[in-house]
């Protein structure tokens, strides 16, 4: 195709916004420590989770994401969170239950100014007396910021 009539800027771009949107989601479910082949549990979806973030998941690990009637271990963990869920500490804590000790928690929440935002002060302050670490927060979509939490490496012996 010729372009020379289009100014630089007017060019098309070969691959669709939507196809660089959902690699740039796959990247991130990456940074989170989802990686393919993990058993990804989700614990607190609702009508307004992200689909698309959802879907970012199933993609990086080629596997589906299994809910709370899933019994085995599991490699990660998803835990929508909103500010009027139940204690964010007892959340964190019943989403370890099934988790693998390297396994990550991947906490979302609402993002500022969206209805049921958890503030940062209380995820700091939830996360250690859930026994865990915050390593990375990201935004995980429009609506939803994704904290990755782990526990913490005991002391090298």
């Amino acid at each position: 195709m010729d372009y020379s009539h289009h100014s630089r800027h007017e060019r098309l771009t070969p691959v669709p916004a939507i196809a660089d949107s959902a690699e740039a989601l796959r990247s991130l479910v990456a940074k989170l420590g989802i990686a393919s082949g993990m058993t990804v549990q989700e614990i607190g979806d609702d009508d307004d989770v992200d689909d698309q973030f959802r879907s970012a998941v199933e993609a990086v690990t080629g596997t589906q994401i299994v809910g709370l009637e899933f019994e085995e271990v599991v490699d990660a963990v998803l835990l929508w969170h909103r500010d009027d869920d139940e204690d964010l500490v007892d959340s964190l804590v019943d989403a370890a239950v099934q988790l693998t000790e390297s396994g990550p928690i991947v906490l979302l929440t609402p993002k500022p100014g969206r209805a049921g935002h958890v503030e940062p002060a209380e995820i700091a302050d939830a996360a250690p007396t859930a026994g865990l670490q915050v390593t990375t927060t990201v935004s995980a979509g429009p609506d939803w910021q994704g904290t990755r939490m782990v526990t913490p490496k005991g002391p090298r012996r």
